[in-house]
């Protein structure tokens, strides 16, 4: 049987994860892409299918550190805020809840988006 990569088992779990994770307007799914380069975020509302708040590294022109995961998902936070969305649905997108995943997490929360 032929070895599995590691971005192809993260994309099966990641395809568990979207069958029990879906965000409506009300509470919009907030999918997180993890690159070797990048970070990146989207607020989706999968009813319509339309991206609402969308943010990157590139955008608040820092490095790719934990630090600066943090500091994306309180910018991303607070774009919600402004498009008045208190509320989301978390998608990890098949990475582990852990390093620069857990920081985007954490920094939203401290700003205030409720999970």
């Amino acid at each position: 049987m032929k070895k599995l990569s590691r971005n192809q088992t993260r994309l099966h779990r990641k395809r568990r994860i979207r069958a029990k994770v879906s965000g409506t307007a009300d509470v919009p799914r907030l999918a997180v892409f993890r690159s070797l380069r990048n970070v990146s975020i989207q607020v989706i509302d999968d009813v319509s299918g339309k991206t609402i708040v969308s943010a990157s590294l590139n955008e608040i022109k820092a490095g790719n550190t934990v630090e600066s995961a943090k500091a994306l998902g309180k910018f991303v936070a607070e774009k919600c805020k402004n498009a008045k969305i208190e509320s989301i649905v978390f998608d990890r997108s098949g990475y582990k809840y852990h390093g620069k995943i857990k920081a985007v997490a954490e920094g939203a929360r401290e700003a205030g988006l409720k999970f």
